[in-house]
């Protein structure tokens, strides 16, 4: 049986060879404490055994669509903080602008004007004049540790190719869905 973080893998090098736009690209959907699903575009940063990272906030599905190969992934599991160690570093990875915007921004609360944000961002312009830009204490990284992995693949008269991957103790079972 194929190991689905190697078939991952193998698939991502694909898309990161062939794909025109931002392969690293996936949908994040979320929900709410009220249980309102709500999902949005986020880049991967990051993927091994233990998971797949992103930055932003928790509570995911992910899914990968890469159209110029005809495939997508799907990946659902519980969710954790990445390290402090891990966050700062990325953090530190991040354009000045994006490391002050991260500072300036409540990121998904509601916003009363675009002058706001901008004044903000401004404020920590100056705030942190030509020092450096800590990680903001409410800012981190989160890791989807996957209990079921979907691959799909386009295949003629619509019979695509859909095989399933459901964590098992620490192994995996492999089957195939309908499409």
């Amino acid at each position: 049986m194929i190991d689905p973080h190697a078939l991952f893998a193998d698939w991502y090098a694909e898309a990161r060879a062939a794909e025109p736009d931002v392969p690293d690209a996936m949908a994040l959907a979320t929900v709410d404490p009220d249980g309102r699903p709500a999902m949005r575009m986020v880049l991967l940063k990051g993927h091994d055994a233990r998971g797949f990272v992103f930055y932003t906030n928790p509570h995911a599905s992910l899914l990968f669509h890469w159209k110029s190969l005809h495939r997508q992934i799907r990946i659902e599991g519980a969710i954790e903080r990445v390290t402090e160690a891990e966050g700062d570093a990325y953090f530190a990875s991040r354009s000045r602008d994006s490391q002050l915007g991260a500072w300036a921004s409540d990121q998904s609360r509601p916003l009363d004007s675009r002058a706001t944000l901008e004044a903000r961002y401004e404020a920590m312009r100056a705030r942190f004049a030509d020092g450096p830009v800590p990680r903001p204490p409410h800012w981190s990284g989160f890791r989807v540790i996957p209990d079921r992995i979907e691959y799909w693949q386009d295949r003629a008269h619509r019979l695509h190719e859909r095989r399933l991957f459901i964590r098992e103790g620490e192994g995996w079972t492999e089957g195939l869905l309908y499409p």
